[in-house]
């Protein structure tokens, strides 16, 4: 074989420059207009014209002739390009300089060794060359892409385009062969093809109301082993014809994609006949030459059942399953705006003697007891009004298009459903209601009003010997006389040291080691004795009392928690409530910092539970709580699921633990949903990444629920009753030195 170096002769040049020409046309033409080939095929036509009027004038000319040829020299050295050129007849071989761009050898080499180019082929890409001769010796061009070890160690990927010629005999005289570094662009379509591929979202494409590609989330999502099983099929078999038709209607053109772009919400069908919610956005695309839709999705069938969860938390009470609070004051709202001159009653209805129940015969009784209770007020009540409960022994129907004669009547239903004893696990309860009514308008216009006088008037009944009903009169004076005497006695209990701390140890469900202690308070009214929280807090709050209260809380529990630190107990953090109304107090942060410097407690030692009643004015509760979390204070939402939280507000609260409120660990034995909710929450909890408390936990199948859903921590009877400080303090030490653990 003779070979010799490559020479710039212009006809040879000039050839294999409509060669590297048309492999570029080739790459740009495949990336910007697919389905236009005949622009390639024009420009060489165009090229080949020009040919005999540039060799003629190239003859002509020699300076001209000179120039060309450093111009094409110089394109040839900037071009991570190569040709190499086999004349079979002559057995002269041609070899570009670029190939040392390419392969990294010299191109000498690769005369000194005709095989060099297969010899440093990746081993994985050999196969390639087999069906690479097969083509060549039938006279087919032959386009190869594998990739090259180069001598630094370094892979990179060649495409290789080979143009064989044969004689008119069928004999292989010529060879031509084009060779490009397309490295950058096989990362570049893997870095794409892995992120698709291994993205948990639906990425597929859809053409002519057919799937065109599918990703492996994607045949996962409508229950498919593998994309063979959906591509050229109908979308229509999974999502609704009108979806695909909205869908399908932006997709006519690419032109403006940012107005193009939509995203739905919707039911997709899966192969099994499961019908799960997704949600997807479609930009129009070019795929293969043809315009389609490219789809982006994902299964939101959790956040839905979870948003569904908490917006029935929100609204509906989970106890009882009647509407709540917050659902009360809207559907009360809501008919006032619409109620003209028409006469609407609202019913505040307050158990008698319930609280003594329940604090001696603990929550779970009294639990029971509010769920019956609210049957036998559905039943009085009928169709003919709106009953919700608000919380603790309270509840509030709404009547509408009523008169006093009517609201009179109901009421007398109501009490006449008590009239006969509530039977509990084999005990008999009676249990008799309050009720306070106001009528609109002559008792108010606004639900604030209502609401408020329908109150006063359940305390004047309760005043008039109770199991009975009182309509509201200005002659009531605003108030109760027992609301009154707790009022002014509440605002004298700070003064006189009637306020207590007692205190309940939080534990590690799988260790038994103290990992917090909760500060709860106690108030000893002289001539009352102890009164209940659930009584003289909201009182509190009501009158603004809630706000010196706190103050002192607060001081007496940091003092409390350094006594412990100073006796040797361990690193663990009190909790201490806070109320909403604290919260509206503008130098809460300075007071906080003060104290904990004042005292000398470490911030991470003090810990604020709240309520999820901060919702209602989230934008100065945000702020309040990103301060406290700057200043390294640790914070809790206690009682959650019992009023109003939204998981968009909750992801963005700078919360570190959720408190899981009694009514729901109960759940776990008492509830034929046995501890759903309670699961529900945990896991919640856990992905929001929150630390997650049991409270109220009585008895030891609850703590073996909680762990096996992952709960650590509890709180309730089943370890320790809320104690003063001095028999806290015995129980702590008696328990290190009972079980050898560190507190």
């Amino acid at each position: 074989m003779r070979t010799k170096f490559f020479e710039y002769n212009v006809n040879w040049v000039l050839t294999f420059c409509l060669l590297v020409l048309s492999e570029l046309l080739d790459v740009v033409i495949s990336i910007f207009f697919p389905s236009i080939t005949f622009l390639k095929y024009a420009s060489i036509v165009i090229l080949f014209g020009s040919l005999p009027f540039m060799m003629e004038s190239s003859r002509r000319k020699d300076e001209e002739l000179r120039q060309n040829k450093l111009k094409l020299k110089n394109i040839f050295d900037t071009l991570d390009v190569a040709i190499w050129s086999h004349d079979l007849k002559s057995d002269t071989l041609l070899i570009t300089p670029g190939i040392e761009k390419l392969y990294g050898y010299s191109y000498t080499d690769f005369y000194n060794d005709l095989n060099l180019w297969k010899k440093v082929i990746y081993p994985e890409d050999l196969h390639v060359l087999s069906e690479r001769e097969k083509k060549v010796a039938a006279g087919e061009t032959v386009t190869s892409e594998y990739r090259i070890i180069r001598p630094d160690g370094e892979v990179r990927w060649i495409q290789d385009r080979g143009f064989p010629t044969l004689d008119s005999k069928g004999n292989f005289v010529d060879f031509n062969s084009v060779l490009f570094d397309i490295t950058d662009r096989k990362e570049t379509e893997g870095r794409y093809r892995s992120l698709v591929e291994m993205s948990p979202d639906i990425i597929s494409v859809v053409s002519r109301f057919k799937i065109e590609y599918i990703n492996e989330a994607g045949c996962k999502l409508v229950g498919a082993s593998s994309p063979d099983e959906l591509i050229g099929k109908s979308p229509f078999k999974f999502v609704p014809q009108d979806i695909i038709e909205r869908f399908s209607n932006k997709s006519g053109n690419t032109g403006n994609r940012d107005q193009e772009r939509i995203r739905l919400e919707f039911q997709v069908k899966r192969l099994d006949g499961e019908t799960i919610d997704v949600e997807m956005a479609t930009t129009p695309i070019l795929y293969e030459g043809r315009f389609a839709v490219q789809v982006v999705g994902r299964d939101i069938t959790e956040r839905k059942k979870a948003d569904k969860t908490i917006k029935t938390m929100a609204y509906f009470d989970t106890l009882t399953g009647l509407p709540n609070r917050n659902r009360f004051r809207q559907q009360l709202n809501k008919v006032l705006k619409q109620q003209g001159e028409k006469m609407l009653a609202v019913l505040f209805l307050d158990l008698d003697r319930f609280k003594i129940i329940n604090d001696t015969k603990g929550h779970t009784i009294g639990d029971v007891i509010l769920q019956k209770v609210s049957g036998k007020l559905e039943t009085a009540v009928e169709s003919e009004g709106f009953v919700s409960r608000q919380g603790g022994d309270e509840f509030i129907i709404l009547l509408e298009d009523i008169n006093r004669e009517k609201a009179s009547e109901i009421a007398g239903r109501i009490l006449n459903e008590f009239s006969e004893a509530l039977e509990v696990n084999n005990q008999e309860f009676f249990v008799t209601p309050s009720i306070g009514i106001s009528i609109y308008p002559d008792d108010g216009t606004d639900e604030e009003t209502l609401i408020k006088n329908a109150d006063i008037a359940m305390y004047k009944a309760k005043e008039r010997g109770k199991n009975t009903f009182q309509f509201y009169s200005s002659q009531l004076n605003g108030i109760s006389i027992r609301k009154m005497e707790l009022e002014n006695g509440l605002r004298k209990a700070l003064e006189h040291d009637q306020l207590q701390l007692f205190y309940q140890p939080q534990l590690s469900l799988t260790t038994g080691e103290i990992v917090g202690i909760e500060a709860l308070l106690r108030w000893h009214h002289p001539e009352h004795g102890f009164i209940s929280p659930s009584e003289f807090i909201p009182l509190a709050e009501e009158t603004g009392l809630i706000v010196p209260i706190g103050k002192w809380v607060l001081k007496e529990a940091c003092k409390q928690r350094k006594m412990w630190e100073i006796a040797g107990l361990r690193d663990f953090p009190i909790a201490v409530n806070v109320s909403v109304r604290q919260f509206e107090d503008d130098h809460l942060i300075e007071f906080i910092s003060t104290l904990l410097d004042d005292v000398g407690l470490k911030v991470s030692q003090l810990e604020l539970e709240i309520t999820e009643s901060i919702m209602q004015n989230l934008d100065n509760s945000t702020i309040i709580l990103n301060h406290l979390k700057e200043l390294g204070v640790l914070l809790s939402i206690d009682d959650f699921g019992t009023g109003y939280s939204s998981l968009s507000y909750l992801k963005h609260l700078p919360i570190d633990k959720i408190k899981i409120d009694k009514s729901f660990v109960d759940d776990i034995l008492y509830h034929s949903n046995q501890g759903m909710m309670v699961k529900t929450i945990i896991d919640m909890g856990l992905n929001l990444n929150f630390t997650v408390i049991a409270e109220g936990i009585e008895n030891e199948e609850q703590v073996s629920f909680l762990k096996n859903n992952a709960c650590d921590i509890g709180q309730g009877y089943l370890f320790s009753k809320p104690l003063p400080a001095d028999q806290l303090g015995q129980f702590l030490f008696r328990k290190d030195e009972k079980s050898g653990i560190p507190i």
